[in-house]
Parts: structure tokens; C-alpha cells; sequence
């Protein structure tokens, strides 16, 4: 591996700012760099020393002239090499604080920046992992990578997960894979919360399963116990699941993915709830209006989207569908019912979210009398640390209101 004494230099524009890289923030984009020939000449995946305009080393980068964000800060600039070494130590690092907040080995063990992997997320299910290297500097390098995780973590299985935007933008390929010992023959249970979770690791979304909501599918949980639950956009069961498990005495999941329904009944049917648990395919908004039509309420609604606003081109289309979730789910949630409302939309902060929540809501119960207040607020768990330099890691925001 390249030592940083033998590595290019790349160096910031004149008049740009390189304090905030060297309080730790981790992306330097394109217009930030002197891009002449030999920076773009460079393979995507490269390894360089980042320097300011005065020539004053900052960092050692990773560059991939081919991406909008041409440089991701790996370490300071004496680093070392990007070997076996280097990963195992910050597989440690993460590891530790994982296995003090959760009692088995089911959790997401590498969030990105976050953890000191720049574009590499890795979900670990007991003796399985599954990576995510949306990365050009990650994929060069899995042997090393792999190696570490499985020296540290003991895990026998990793695959690699190559779906998603964020490897088109790093030019990357879509080509799935087994990277160490064997894919799992059939979905594995996950337990969470109480209630058990089919994720299928090869053919499911993302690496099968969503880690982020377990501290809120937690506290919607609390509020089920006795209660008709309506989990929309449902995935495997998250929410009804949850729900099920904390007594509430039904719940109906509404997915437009007949599979993710599927393993939703799987699920529900491995916890002993079945008798408890229905689904509904179709398209989200149509069923909303649908139920609402049919005179439907429900004591507990949540309502868990995709991202409706992935960047910022699409904000406001963004806002707009999520308050428009808001209005279709406020009227099916009975008196004295909760109502929860979920964006996984980094581009939507918090602020805007809960605006057009809250616009949503009043629209929806305009002219019957009801009031409603947000009592909680809630975020990813802490397998989801936030980089306090990067607003795209803190993504998740779910909202509840009594209505």
C-alpha cells in the first residue's frame, strides 16, 4: 500500500477555506481543489496528501476525480499505509461501542464517516455482514478490509452489497457478491424490540434489514400495548412487528413490495402473532385514502416513506409528499390516538420535516375539532452515529404527535 511520503499532493484553491477541514470535516469537493491535468489523471480510489493554498499539509485523502466530492479525508497526513493494520484498528474502535449498547451482535457496525470509513456502511447479522462500499477508495481495497472485519469481529460470512445511487456517482459497478465464506440459503431472523425480523440479505433492500428505526419502532411500541396499529410503508413489519410484540392486539402493514410483505408475515408468524398481523400491497397514498373512506381509524398510525427528498433538487417535492402523508394518515388515527410520521431524507432537516408534518396534520383535521401536540421526537440509535461536520449522516427523523 502506498506510504504518504510516496503519495501525489493535492492542493485547495487559493481564498478557500481550509479551517473547517481542519476542525474535521470530511469532503472536499471539486471546486474546492486545483484540478489541473495530473489531479485528473488520477484513478478514482487514489490516495494523496490534501495541502492548503500555502502548501500546508491538512490530510490524507482518498481522491476520485470522477465524483462531485473529489476528496474524502481518511486520516492527518502521516496516516500510514491503508492496510489490514489500519482497518482492524478502526474496526475495534467501532466495535466497541456497539458491544456496549446492544446485547447481541445485530447492529450497523460501520456508519460511513461516522465511524472513520468514508462511504462504507457494513450491517453486521451475528455471523454475517454485509457491506456497502459506495466508495471508489473501498472497493480497491476489500481484501484488506475484509480481512480486518472478520480478524476483529470473528465473523465468517461478508457479502457485498452493490445496489444504490451513491456507487453510479463514484463510477462504480452494481455487481453484488460473496466476499469471504457463503450467503445465507434463506432469510435470517433478526430479534429486535421483542419481535422477530425477517431480513433477506441477497435479495432484500439495502443489506436486507433497517437498523435505524429501533429506538422509535421502541417507543411506538410503548403506545401500542391494546391497540389497532397501521403501519404504512411497512417493509418487513417494522413498526406492526414492534407493536405486536408490546401486546398491541392488531396491525396492519401496508407495503407497495409483495416480498417485503411477505417476510412481514414470516416474521409475525415466527413471534407467534399471525392470528394478530395482516397485510395490505398497494400503493401507500391509495390506501390511505381508501381506508379513510371506509370509515377506518386506528389507535396508532406511522407512517415510515423512503426518502421523498434524496437531495436538494428534490426538496420541496419532498415537503410536499411528506405533508401530504401527514393529511391521508391524521384523519385514520382514532381519539386520543398517536400518530407517528417518519422521513429518512437528510436534504429535509428537521425544521422543514416537522413544518410540513404540522401543515399536514392541521389539514387533515381541519374542521373537526381536534387538537394535536408532537410529544416526542426521535432519532437513528447509536449504531448511527452522526459526524458532527457532516448533516447527511444525521438523516433519520420520525415525529409523534397525540391527537
Amino acid at each position: 500500500m502506498d506510504m504518504p511520503s510516496d503519495l501525489p499532493v493535492i492542493r485547495m484553491k487559493p481564498k478557500t477555506d481550509a479551517r473547517r477541514l481542519r476542525h474535521g470535516a470530511p469532503w472536499v469537493y471539486a471546486n474546492e481543489l486545483v484540478t489541473d491535468r495530473r489531479t485528473k489523471a488520477l484513478a478514482p480510489g487514489s490516495l494523496a496528501v490534501l495541502e492548503d493554498s500555502d502548501r500546508a499539509p491538512i490530510a490524507l485523502v482518498t481522491v476520485n476525480p470522477e465524483s462531485r466530492i473529489m476528496a474524502r479525508v481518511l486520516g492527518a497526513p502521516d496516516s500510514g499505509p491503508i492496510d489490514q493494520a489500519w482497518f482492524a484498528t478502526r474496526f475495534a474502535k467501532a466495535l466497541a461501542l456497539r458491544e456496549k449498547m446492544f446485547d447481541g451482535p445485530f447492529y450497523r457496525l460501520i456508519h460511513a464517516e461516522a465511524d472513520g470509513f468514508p462511504g462504507v456502511v457494513i450491517d453486521r447479522f451475528g455471523d454475517t455482514a454485509v457491506i456497502q462500499p459506495n466508495a471508489a477508495w473501498a472497493d480497491l481495497r476489500l481484501e484488506p478490509l475484509v480481512a480486518a472485519l472478520q480478524e476483529v469481529t470473528g465473523i465468517g460470512n461478508v457479502l457485498k452489497n452493490a445496489s444504490g445511487r451513491a456507487r453510479g456517482l463514484e463510477g462504480l459497478d452494481d455487481v453484488s457478491g460473496v466476499l469471504a465464506g457463503q450467503a445465507p440459503d434463506a432469510p435470517l431472523e433478526v430479534q429486535m424490540n421483542g419481535a422477530t425480523y425477517m431480513a433477506d440479505l441477497t435479495g432484500g433492500q439495502k443489506t436486507g434489514l433497517y437498523y435505524d428505526q429501533r429506538l422509535n419502532h421502541a417507543f411506538a411500541a410503548r403506545a401500542a400495548k391494546g391497540a389497532r396499529v397501521l403501519d404504512v410503508f411497512a417493509h418487513v413489519g417494522g413498526f406492526g412487528l414492534a407493536a405486536l410484540a408490546q401486546g398491541a392486539t392488531s396491525a396492519l402493514a401496508v407495503d407497495g413490495s409483495a416480498p417485503a410483505l411477505a417476510l412481514a408475515e414470516q416474521g409475525a408468524a415466527a413471534m407467534g402473532a399471525a392470528d394478530r398481523f395482516s397485510i395490505r400491497q398497494g400503493d401507500a397514498f391509495d390506501t390511505l385514502e381508501a381506508l379513510a373512506d371506509a370509515g377506518e381509524t386506528f389507535d396508532v398510525v406511522i407512517c415510515d416513506p423512503p426518502a421523498f427528498a434524496p437531495n436538494k433538487q428534490a426538496l420541496e417535492a419532498g415537503l410536499r409528499a411528506y405533508e401530504r402523508i401527514a393529511r391521508l394518515a391524521a384523519p385514520l388515527v382514532a381519539p386520543g390516538g398517536i400518530l407517528g410520521l417518519c422521513s429518512c431524507s437528510h436534504a429535509a432537516e428537521l425544521e422543514k420535516f416537522r413544518a410540513s408534518s404540522i401543515r399536514g396534520i392541521g389539514r387533515g383535521l381541519y374542521g373537526s375539532g381536534r387538537d394535536y401536540a408532537l410529544i416526542h421526537t426521535g432519532f437513528a440509535g447509536p449504531d448511527h452515529p452522526t459526524h458532527p461536520h457532516l448533516a447527511e449522516s444525521s438523516y433519520l427523523k420520525a415525529l409523534f404527535f397525540r391527537l
